[in-house]
């Protein structure tokens, strides 16, 4: 897949790096070329000094081509017009960018479509960590929480610690101990590494449970 990334950061260089490896060809852009040439001389890319949003920078990334276009720069604006040039005069089919003011966010159903500046995928880091505070806080204990299917299903990481009322009892018996809890073991941890739950029938402190319950029964 031909990738350009616009924002050689902490974000952009680490994307790069983590894509760069599955034979996907990638264009990293940036006014800064000390970084850039960092970057050059560790992983195999191609990379173009000056501003992503700027049409002449895109098409000799190669936009002309490209399946994707992802704006990380720290400006949102600038990710905003680089998608909406990349839309435009390039027809890119995919397109993700980085949007962290709350202003743009709290409208992103009415900003950011085709009709409108045309952003596939948004990434707001901020609404992230503040989602995650939100979700521990829904579940207290939890040293985790992830939704999935628009929040049908959670999945919550929950460590068993000296003292709990579920040390020492079996794996089998935890329903009737949380009668009231529709949840599942999806996964079971001790000291990083993952147990069988069939050779493991009881519950010892240290272990990290990943469970899967349903997230009405912790909507008060």
């Amino acid at each position: 897949m031909k990738i350009i990334i616009l924002g050689a950061g902490q974000v952009g260089g680490t994307l790069a790096e983590n894509l760069v490896g599955e034979n996907n060809d990638i264009t990293l852009v940036d006014t800064n070329g000390d970084r850039l040439r960092s970057l050059q001389d560790k992983f195999d890319l191609r990379v173009v000094q000056g501003h992503g949003s700027h049409p002449r920078v895109l098409r000799e990334a190669g936009a002309d081509d490209a399946d994707m276009l992802v704006a990380v720069t720290s400006s949102d604006e600038t990710n905003m017009v680089a998608c909406q040039v990349a839309y435009s005069l390039f027809n890119t089919p995919n397109r993700i960018a980085r949007i962290r003011s709350p202003d743009y966010v709290r409208d992103a159903d009415k900003l950011f479509h085709s009709e409108a500046v045309p952003i596939d995928h948004l990434i707001a880091p901020e609404q992230l960590v503040i989602d995650n505070i939100y979700r521990l806080i829904e579940y207290p204990g939890a040293l985790q929480v992830v939704n999935f299917a628009e929040g049908k299903v959670s999945l919550a990481v929950v460590k068993a610690y000296y003292g709990g009322p579920l040390v020492g009892n079996a794996l089998s018996t935890m329903r009737e101990h949380m009668p009231h809890i529709d949840t599942r073991v999806a996964a079971i941890f001790r000291h990083d590494r993952p147990i069988r739950p069939q050779v493991l029938p009881l519950l010892k402190p240290a272990m990290k449970y990943s469970l899967l319950p349903h997230p009405s029964i912790f909507v008060p």
